[in-house]
């Protein structure tokens, strides 16, 4: 592609970077997004999320997010996607 420079100009995520030097279409099957392979949120595991949040947002000097993720009865959550949900809900 004679015109690759252009797209260097501009920032460009770990999959676009993987696009472009392996193919633009070698991303439509769904390998190396994130996306895919994080499950989504439960009713019942938002409602668990919502109750844990209620419980820990009064308690003073403490990490509330730990707290949510230390009786989050999914465990396989990361922190960050604790935080992504709540900030949806």
């Amino acid at each position: 592609n004679k015109k690759a420079f252009v797209e260097l100009l501009f920032w460009k995520s770990p999959a676009a970077a993987y696009e472009m030097t392996k193919g633009y279409s070698s991303l439509q099957e769904g390998e190396g997004t994130t996306r895919s392979r994080v499950p989504p949120w439960t009713p019942q595991e938002e409602q668990e999320l919502r109750e844990l949040y209620w419980k820990f947002k009064e308690v003073e000097g403490g990490d509330i997010i730990a707290a949510i993720l230390a009786h989050l009865p999914t465990p396989g959550r990361t922190r960050k996607q604790v935080v992504k949900q709540l900030v949806r809900m």
